[in-house]
């Protein structure tokens, strides 16, 4: 088994307006996911990301302070699972929560080096 990242990409829930009833099924829905690749042991870990962030660029390492508010698009998060090869790690992000609001996941291998 191999490694993969599910970077979760899309707009904030904050700016979509959504209702505390939509939010509280949102979070619903990912813990459903969450539970359901726990039970089939291809969770490895997974958090979501605070919204504010700050870049370090260039050789000058100059650091800027950004909001998602700036973005065309957010990274919400991530999650490490375990999969055989790329189609397994596919077919576990078809779970993904957030298509219907247009959200993205983006599937990457982790390098090992050991």
């Amino acid at each position: 088994m191999k490694d993969f990242m599910l970077i979760f990409i899309g707009v904030s829930y904050a700016e979509m307006n959504l209702s505390p009833e939509e939010i509280q099924n949102r979070a619903a829905s990912w813990m459903s996911w969450n539970e359901k690749m726990a039970k089939q042991g291809v969770l490895k870990e997974g958090n979501a990301l605070q919204e504010d962030l700050r870049r370090v660029k260039g050789p000058d390492r100059t650091v800027t302070d950004r909001t998602s508010a700036e973005l065309k698009e957010l990274i919400g998060g991530y999650y490490i699972v375990k999969a055989a090869d790329f189609e397994g790690a596919i077919e576990i992000a078809q779970d993904y929560p957030d298509f219907d609001l247009g959200g993205t996941v983006e599937v990457r291998e982790v390098m090992h080096y050991n």
